[in-house]
């Protein structure tokens, strides 16, 4: 999908949050872009004295000139630009200034597009955990749709001049719209793993009530935040100021170089969408072929049959656009650490703790292929002295991941919580304490907000919807889900705290804590739960309920606040966001309980634990159902080898974060493993996703080291067209399901394991 440090080319809690909760916006792009704006900052832009917003000039580094008299241009692979390509109109009228930013259209186009993503989440959310916000993807596709379409169609039909804060309003309203799915891939499935729902049809009403709690609370939270962290601190926000310069260069078509560089743009992202989407859809039916390569098993039926051993391991190769994708976005680091991770679990831990008798496996098909066994049940009779190696490798897995984020938090704590004061000043609209101010302060106080009277969020609007929203959250979980009162009140409290802790560590460092720091709301629930003496079920339901509210809230007000960020560099209207967010959350709600019932109808493993489920890994279930068991049962469902080597790669993993901030100089980071990753690495037993994802990181490695531009230019256009085409692919295959038209019914065994179907 966070929880995850930094790494070399971007590694977003999104996309290695195993907890399923997205992290800010595409974080997984952010290093990546934070170069692109380097050569904004440094090589191309001025800077206004004391702001956070760059001027950029009118060529921006998509097109190098071949010298100073030459109007020719190379593009980003060094090749000169094709003077026959079908370029715009050598002139165009000056920009129009924007009269209607918040238009129907773009709230549409925006939702939708979010949607997109949220499929995408889902279907990628449930395999690894990883996910990709819609900040950047609704900004490029938004004006890719319509920019063509505002000058073809009459205004009475959506035509009329299109600009870059309507692009702005786009991408407010795909961020809603798309923050809503990871509800879905991580607490929601483990309810029903825990038997606390019955099924998602007949339960939607109870998910759109739960959804809909968690989409407004944060929203509304967001706008009294944007005035802290945005005009007072001028946090960077590395993605959302990405996106507003991405969005700058769109519309920066004032020469012919410029039109050509966002046609190619528009063109890239649209064939690679096509293709991967076509691609997933046409290869469920020949899975064997097109898809998974089970070499290992084709060995054993050509004669080495100890090679049988190692397939059933899950050491295949996978052909995925969509993770050889996140790889060249997540980089070597995070891609490496990952299958790090793998190699150790599942290429040496577990054969070696099958091979001691400490964990067991089934048999597949003894009589027809010896030695073929399943290795990947998480159902046991006696899961603590009989686990499956999948079971045992959880629970070092999430320690890992736990320990590592929770130490950087409390690492980054000084950086995290040094104005308390003033950012309570900020909620009260005045000085906490008037005596105490310090010349900083008094700065921060006497600067004004350059957005107009007219374009601000009106107080009552946001404090009312607050409000609004903390008491339909109370009262739906009371009447919905037999959640306390109390509990409830102290959900709220850990959202509000949790949003602080997300703002802060995603505006400077860009990447979102709250996936993972939301696990303490479980703790502390858990505690009151047993103090109230609750039964097993009403428990758990409280738990991942009131977990769900403040992880899914305070995630929500990371990414609005980030929206305003990218609104506030262009100019663009606060109160046109904020009413653009609202509709987003609004669609957004209805759309993403749809999009769960469609994969759970479709995949009845996604919500019962007794069905082998070999399409999605699901590791942000495990690790909600994991911690809620872990907290609500009276005895620790864990196997004491599985426990020891938990504690043992925990502290190593929380040794590593001082280490590497004291002892390793910061050239040499990028060599220090993403603990995060690799923990994945347990939870996640398909070993063909970090192979693909190290394959498209090094494929991403020399791209940008050959052709850096090339890569600034098309690499994530590319790489997001790939990932969003096999998201929607995905829909497909489920729908497909559905109507009794898939693979499995028309579609060929070849290639698979025991010539059984393996779409």
């Amino acid at each position: 999908m966070a929880d995850d440090s930094p790494v070399q080319r971007g590694c977003p809690s999104d996309q290695l949050d195993s907890n399923g909760s997205r992290g800010s916006t595409s974080a997984g792009v952010s290093d990546t872009l934070f170069k692109i704006l380097g050569r904004l900052r440094n090589g191309n832009n001025s800077k206004r004295p004391g702001s956070d917003q760059y001027i950029p000039l009118t060529r921006q580094p998509r097109a190098i000139e071949l010298d100073s008299e030459n109007t020719d241009y190379v593009d980003g692979f060094g090749s000169p630009i094709d003077e026959t390509f079908e370029e715009w109109p050598d002139s165009e009228p000056e920009p129009q200034e924007e009269a209607q930013t918040l238009t129907i259209r773009a709230v549409l186009i925006g939702s939708m597009l979010g949607l997109v993503v949220g499929a995408s989440n889902i279907y990628l959310g449930l395999k690894t955990g990883f996910s990709f916000g819609a900040s950047l993807f609704g900004a490029i596709f938004g004006f890719a749709i319509l920019k063509p379409l505002s000058t073809v169609l009459p205004v009475y039909l959506g035509g009329g001049y299109f600009g870059p804060k309507e692009n702005c309003t786009i991408q407010s309203a795909a961020t809603a719209a798309g923050g809503l799915t990871t509800l879905f891939v991580a607490a929601v499935p483990a309810m029903y793993h825990l038997g606390l729902m019955t099924t998602p049809k007949q339960d939607m009403n109870r998910l759109f009530l739960l959804t809909t709690i968690t989409a407004f609370y944060g929203l509304f939270f967001a706008v009294p935040l944007r005035k802290y962290y945005i005009l007072q601190q001028r946090l960077v926000f590395p993605t959302p100021t990405a996106t507003a310069y991405t969005i700058q260069s769109l519309h920066a078509t004032a020469t012919p170089s410029e039109r050509r560089t966002a046609e190619k743009k528009i063109k890239v992202i649209g064939t690679s969408f096509v293709f991967s989407l076509g691609f997933k859809t046409v290869a469920s039916y020949f899975p064997g072929v097109l898809w998974d390569w089970h070499i290992f098993w084709w060995l054993s039926r050509m004669g080495l049959k100890s090679a049988i051993a190692i397939d059933s391991w899950g050491w295949w190769l996978e052909f995925t656009p969509a993770f050889i994708s996140a790889g060249a976005l997540s980089g070597l680091n995070a891609s490496w650490s990952f299958l790090a991770g793998a190699i150790l679990a599942w290429g040496m831990i577990g054969p070696l703790t099958v091979n001691q008798g400490v964990t067991f496996g089934e048999e597949i098909d003894a009589g027809k292929f010896p030695g073929w066994m399943n290795y990947m049940s998480m159902t046991s009779s006696d899961p603590i002295h009989r686990p499956s190696p999948r079971y045992w490798m959880l629970w070092p897995g999430v320690t890992v991941m736990l320990v590592y984020s929770f130490t950087e938090v409390a690492w980054s704590a000084p950086m995290l919580f040094p104005s308390i004061k003033t950012r309570i000043s900020a909620l009260l609209g005045r000085p906490l304490y008037v005596h105490a101010t310090s010349p900083h302060d008094r700065e921060d106080e006497a600067e004004e907000d350059p957005a107009s009277p007219e374009d601000q969020i009106p107080t009552w609007q946001w404090t009312f919807g607050l409000l609004l929203s903390s008491l339909g959250t109370l009262v739906v979980g009371k009447y919905a889900f037999d959640m306390d009162y109390l509990v409830g009140v102290v959900a709220l409290l850990l959202a509000f705290v949790f949003s602080f802790v997300g703002v802060q560590a995603s505006g400077t460092t860009d990447v979102n804590p709250v996936g993972t720091i939301a696990k303490a709301s479980q703790l502390v629930i858990g505690g009151i739960t047993k103090r109230q003496g609750l039964e097993l079920y009403k428990a758990q339901t409280t738990n991942l309920i009131a977990g769900s509210i403040a992880g899914q809230a305070a995630s929500h007000a990371v990414d609005m606040v980030g929206d305003l960020k990218t609104g506030h560099i262009l100019g663009a209207s606060p109160r046109s966001q904020f009413y653009a967010q609202l509709a987003g959350s609004f669609l957004g709600i209805w759309l993403s309980v749809v999009l769960f019932v469609l994969f759970a109808s479709a995949y009845p493993c996604i919500t019962d634990l007794g069905i082998p489920c070999t399409a999605f890994g699901m590791p942000a279930v495990q690790a909600w159902r994991s911690v809620t068991e872990a907290v609500t049962r009276p005895e620790l469902p864990i196997p004491p080898s599985s426990a020891k080597t938990a504690v043992v790669l925990g502290i190593i993993s929380g040794i590593t974060v001082p280490v590497r901030q004291l002892l390793v100089p910061q050239r040499h980071r990028g060599w220090v493993p993403n603990w995060s990753a690799f923990g994945l690495g347990f939870v996640v037993p398909q070993t063909y996703y970090p192979i693909a994802m190290v394959i498209g990181a090094h494929i991403a490695h020399y791209w940008e080291g050959r052709y850096p531009a090339g890569w600034e230019i098309w690499g994530y256009s590319l790489s997001a067209g790939l990932i969003a085409g096999e998201g929607i692919g995905g829909v497909v295959t489920a729908l497909m399901v559905i109507l009794g038209l898939d693979g499995g019914v028309y579609g060929s065994a070849i290639g698979c394991p025991g010539l059984q179907y393996c779409g």
